[in-house]
């Protein structure tokens, strides 16, 4: 990403714990990957923040990691309301409703499976390249899975991450009109 420091870096070291936790919440769900981000701020740079967050990631234990998991929507039904759900999960908005009932069918294998959400940073990903995941996933052991879906998290808090510190605060909603408008 950048060896520098950008403003949002410097908004997000600047604010708060609790709007920290709020915003980092939004990021990932567990509370103590949340935690630990913020125990380390402040951050001199965006690859700090992306080291503590591996770092984080990797220290999670199966709770943890399980209430991180409980935080993503099945492939394919994206939160509604929520745009970062849907903008990561683009890939299958323009799919078949075969393709869409075939994901279903298999996310449902899935968390029969494992006992969890079927995880994949589906940023840039096609339906089919989501499916085609999903199916080879299915033939893991309960570990190999537990490793893939905490990489596969990783690299969603990333990218989530990114957007955090790059990406302008939002307007306020009903922010007072300037004089003259």
């Amino acid at each position: 990403m950048t060896s520098t420091p950008t403003p949002g870096l410097a908004r997000f070291n600047a604010s708060t714990d609790r709007a920290a936790l709020a915003a980092l919440h939004e990021v990932c769900a567990s509370s103590a990957w949340g935690r630990k981000l913020l125990a380390r701020r402040p951050y001199a740079t965006v690859d700090a923040l992306f080291d503590a967050s591996d770092t984080a990631m990797g220290e999670l234990d199966s709770g943890d990691l399980a209430e991180a998991m409980a935080g993503h929507p099945p492939i394919g039904r994206p939160k509604p309301g929520d745009p970062a759900s849907s903008r990561e999960q683009r890939g299958m908005a323009d799919a078949s409703e075969e393709l869409k009932a075939e994901m279903l069918e298999l996310n449902l294998a899935y968390q029969e499976t494992f006992g969890h959400v079927f995880l994949i940073c589906a940023t840039g990903a096609t339906g089919e390249r989501m499916r085609d995941a999903l199916k080879e996933r299915l033939a893991h052991t309960p570990e190999q899975e537990r490793a893939t879906a905490r990489a596969e998290l990783g690299k969603i808090n990333r990218i989530r991450l990114a957007r955090l510190v790059t990406e302008p605060p939002a307007e306020p909603v009903n922010a007072p009109a300037e004089e003259g408008e």
